[in-house]
């Protein structure tokens, strides 16, 4: 498996300081600063509560935070000129948790929701071929493209968000808990695409997961949420020096120190896995079909 590698630079393209969200009485983020640098795949965790999801939603303007400034790529994001606006987001793209796909559209016309946003004058020649090269680039067979999502399964469904997310070519890339969901093989392989895309394409990954695997296999920082606010930002082996109640239970536990100690073991096993997998059909997640029917994305 691919070895986390150094950010390319100390540019930064994701500037927070003094986040505060709160919810009715309820306040999530109290003062918080991060910086994502140019190049690299910042990996975000925290306990449930802690607002990850929130603070990805605040970087994209989606949510609108009670005080604070964020910038991406030296832009404000918030209450920004529209127009300014509309030229940052095209610098990104967002795989939501769960795909958030459309489910009355197929793959490729999923794909191309935002080219049809913000270039509406393109020939719909040129959008089925650019949806088609989406979809193959993330790993799904071409024939996915026609088919609708409740026909994929789980981890199909995670790659036709991902190749969403890639429609307009983005230097950013927003990832919400990619390998939830998927079996230790699927999120192995999930992981490798990942890594493989920022390598290739010149990524930037601001990355949220739950998953200690992925955090050892592919992140290059890791930034930790507790108490409102980013409470550490480095390597795995710098925030294991550190004195932090919750970063210690958390790499330290029972999960964490399997993590650490089969890290290189279980990172070569994952890929044998994998190999052997594909030689035979694929893995069992995108090998699994299950029937069923999704809301419309928000």
């Amino acid at each position: 498996m691919a070895q986390p590698q150094g950010p390319a630079g100390d540019e930064v393209i994701i500037d927070v300081r003094g986040l505060k969200n709160s919810f009715g009485d309820q306040v999530v983020h109290e003062n918080l600063d991060l910086q994502v640098r140019r190049g690299e795949i910042l990996g975000v965790v925290g306990g449930s509560g802690t607002g990850k999801s929130v603070l990805m939603r605040s970087i994209i303007g989606l949510q609108v935070p009670v005080a604070g400034e964020i910038t991406v790529f030296g832009e404000p994001t918030i209450d920004a000129d529209p127009n300014e606006a509309t030229d940052v987001r095209k610098r990104w793209g967002v795989l939501f948790q769960g795909g958030a796909l459309f489910s009355t559209l197929t793959v490729a016309e999923n794909v191309q929701v935002p080219l049809r946003e913000f270039y509406p004058n393109l020939d719909q020649a040129l959008l089925d071929e650019i949806a088609s090269y989406k979809v193959v680039m993330t790993g799904l067979p071409a024939e996915a493209g026609p088919k609708f999502p409740a026909e994929l399964s789980g981890g199909m469904k995670k790659r036709a968000g991902l190749a969403r997310a890639l429609a307009l070519d983005p230097e950013l890339l927003f990832l919400d808990e990619p390998t939830a969901g998927l079996d230790p093989i699927g999120a192995a392989a999930f992981d490798e695409l990942t890594r493989s895309l920022q390598k290739t394409l010149g990524l930037t990954v601001f990355l949220i997961t739950h998953d200690l695997d992925t955090l050892y296999a592919i992140c290059d920082r890791v930034a930790v949420l507790a108490d409102k606010k980013v409470v550490a930002v480095g390597t795995i082996d710098e925030l294991l020096k550190l004195d932090q109640p919750w970063i210690q239970e958390y790499f330290n536990g029972p999960r964490g120190r399997a993590a650490q100690a089969g890290k290189g073991d279980i990172q070569s096993e994952r890929r044998v896995d994998l190999v052997e997998a594909q030689a035979i059909g694929g893995t069992d997640d995108d090998n699994r079909r299950r029937p069923a029917t999704q809301a419309e994305a928000d």
